[in-house]
């Protein structure tokens, strides 16, 4: 044998001719449940190797492979993400031994009793975490003598036994012991270590406040389903601003704004003839009843509407005068796309920022409403063209349009205008001017679903007209909303 690794070379193709038999699938219930323990059993052992393995190597090791970090080094040759490379080199800090200056020898770890469980296979990556992790957050507090008291209780509960009892590696030969218990989960670990950091630290030794400021956090996870996750921790006063920003958004009990967006669908589809008509020598097309008598309701869920709210804040909160400058200019989205699946409306896009790629419906969405400038490419990356913010209307053309549609155009939704996004009707890319006779309110909500929704905007005169989908006018006439017909009329007497 020439190196410690042959011994899992050969193991390996073993694994993969029975996976590749498919010889799992015809096992027993009793025999796929001995499986998955030895299964356990070889996964603990193999968290042991790496973990010791990265232990026992030096500052120098990841650097003299090519990589910068050691969790880029795990990342390529464990094939996992940063997370669990992370998790690994934690793991080994725990567990690394120092070298005695003089002899050379190795000094004991930091968690000797828990390193042993994991080289003796009683516990993996995700037990000795969950078993330290919570201790050595309370730092200093809790002083190394006690460190070690919390150690050996935990790898002794680990093993399934109470501290006094054996915890090196002959411990199993004490199973049949009437007070021993099953190993321990991870999950059991840590309530465990919770529980003695609670007794060792019972002040909880920093002051809340410390301790929140120190956890506060928000982070984007990774794309998945063409989808970006948002986890973190809000300090308790962000968390209630923006549970009030939802609250002015979402409930209509309050003194404030009514619902973003409403996503419609049909209850009784509105008879043509009951269409209040009142003559209109300002627009063509008929007067679009107001309030809520078109019979439609919204059919978002409420993790939607809180979605489309915070969206809402944050193109307010970027359009604000007092939003930070970056190089000299309003925070700007870089939209990228060829020029070919811009032409056609097929393909993908890509925004600076964010790692998935994103739809083109969505593309034109950002580049219509906000600080957005768009790149385009042709087929072999060169680039061919370059939009400018120039087209975003300015502050005192936002306020005129504002004045004028008082709220979101499409029917139903009484967004005020003031915290809508200014939609091109016809695209600046496509020569519409940015003009008050191009631009119309939509709320967040219903400008990104306008392509797909059904209904269609036309500026006549100045004046804005909404045509609905045929569920909801099958004779799809052009209609000036009424709370614009009677603004209009008042200013006009």
């Amino acid at each position: 044998m020439n190196s410690t690794a042959e011994i899992f070379d050969r193991v390996v193709p073993d694994v993969r001719g029975v996976l590749r038999a498919d010889a799992v699938r015809v096992l027993s219930d009793a025999e796929k449940m001995e499986l998955l323990r030895v299964a356990g059993d070889v996964q603990r052992v193999v968290d042991a190797l790496v973990v010791e393995t990265v232990a026992s190597t030096d500052v120098d090791f990841a650097r003299s492979f090519g990589c910068a970090s050691m969790n880029e080094l795990l990342q390529r040759a464990l094939r996992t993400d940063a997370a669990g490379a992370g998790r690994v080199v934690r793991a080994a800090k725990a567990v690394h031994r120092e070298t005695e200056f003089t002899s050379g020898a190795p000094l004991p770890a930091l968690w000797p009793q828990m390193r042993q469980a994991l080289l003796d296979g009683v516990v993996g990556v995700a037990g000795l975490l969950a078993a330290t992790v919570p201790v050595e957050q309370a730092g200093r507090r809790i002083g190394p003598e006690d460190r070690l008291r919390a150690d050996a209780e935990l790898a002794a509960f680990a093993r399934g036994f109470a501290a006094d009892t054996d915890t090196d590696a002959d411990a199993d030969a004490d199973a049949d012991d009437a007070d021993a218990a099953p190993p321990a989960t991870p999950e059991d670990l840590r309530l465990l270590a919770k529980v003695i950091v609670t007794y060792l630290d019972p002040d909880g030794a920093e002051p809340a406040e410390d301790i929140a400021q120190r956890g506060r956090g928000v982070l984007l996870g990774r794309a998945k389903n063409g989808l970006i996750p948002l986890r973190g921790d809000l300090l308790p006063e962000v968390a209630g601003q923006l549970q009030r920003i939802w609250d002015a958004y979402l409930s209509p009990k309050v003194d404030g704004p009514p619902l973003p967006g409403v996503s419609f669908r049909p209850i009784d589809v509105l008879d043509a003839d009951t269409i209040e008509t009142p003559e209109d020598p300002h627009a063509e097309g008929d007067t679009l009843p107001g309030g809520d008598s078109t019979g439609m309701v919204d059919t978002r869920t409420r993790a939607q509407k809180q979605h489309d709210a915070l969206a809402a804040a944050l193109g307010i909160a970027a359009r604000h005068e007092e939003m930070p400058r970056l190089g000299g200019a309003a925070p700007t989205v870089v939209v990228s796309v060829t020029a070919r699946d811009y032409a056609t409306g097929r393909g993908w896009a890509h925004i600076d920022g964010a790692d998935t790629p994103t739809s083109m419906a969505a593309a034109r969405h950002a580049a219509c409403g906000g600080n957005i400038q768009r790149v385009l490419f042709d087929p072999e990356g060169r680039i061919i063209g370059i939009g400018t913010t120039e087209r975003i209307f300015t502050v005192h053309q936002r306020r005129a349009i504002t004045l004028r549609d008082k709220e979101c155009l499409i029917p139903g939704c009484h967004v005020p205008a003031s915290w809508c996004e200014i939609h091109h009707v016809t695209e600046h890319a496509r020569g519409g001017p940015t003009h008050t006779d191009n631009g119309v309110t939509l709320c967040w909500h219903h400008h990104r679903t306008l392509d797909t929704s059904g209904w269609e905007i036309r500026v006549q005169n100045g004046i804005p007209q909404v045509r609905g989908p045929a569920w909801w006018d099958p004779e799809r006439r052009w209609r000036t909303p009424r709370h614009l017909f009677q603004s209009i009329h008042r200013r006009a007497g």
